[in-house]
């Protein structure tokens, strides 16, 4: 026991060295993956495009690291930094996944009418698109040549998939 807490029994023990807390960096790093990853990876796929499930999985885990990170700075104090980092990054983690959900709910349903495209019923303009080999394809000659029956196609099925990427 060193000598000047013998003198003073109140003082703090400073010669125990405090251990890194990294369930709150985790926390705080995971609660990033989650914000960014959306766009460049789970919005390509249409089952974590429509409800981003991923995403919400991956920030309730970093809110769980968080917490247990939060929760060892405060009951443990003699053993674990993070009573200032703590909650700085439990704050930001929390800006950002507010962030994400008015991104998703919010901003996402704002996005303007498309007013160009064409109506149900109505004559598709003539277009000529490079098919999945490379070939040139329009829409006059998906109506003139003749398929598996020897009958020129009678209509054509346009699908559109309306976004902004």
């Amino acid at each position: 026991m060193p000598d000047d807490l013998a003198a003073n029994p109140g003082a703090a023990d400073t010669s125990v060295k405090h251990r890194r807390n990294a369930l709150l960096w985790w926390g705080f790093i995971l609660s990033l993956v989650a914000l960014v990853s959306y766009v460049p990876i789970f919005a390509k796929y249409p089952v974590t495009r429509d409800v981003p499930w991923a995403n919400y999985l991956l920030f309730a885990v970093s809110l769980v690291f968080l917490f247990v990170g939060l929760r060892r700075a405060f009951t443990q104090p003699n053993l674990y930094r993070g009573k200032i980092a703590g909650p700085i990054l439990g704050f930001l983690s929390l800006a950002a996944f507010a962030f994400f959900c008015v991104s998703i709910f919010y901003f996402s349903k704002r996005l303007p009418a498309s007013t160009q495209s064409p109506k149900i019923g109505q004559k598709a303009p003539e277009f000529a698109l490079a098919d999945t080999n490379g070939a040139t394809v329009s829409l006059a000659t998906l109506l003139s040549t003749p398929t598996a029956t020897s009958q020129p196609a009678k209509g054509v099925l346009l699908v559109f998939y309306r976004g902004y990427w």
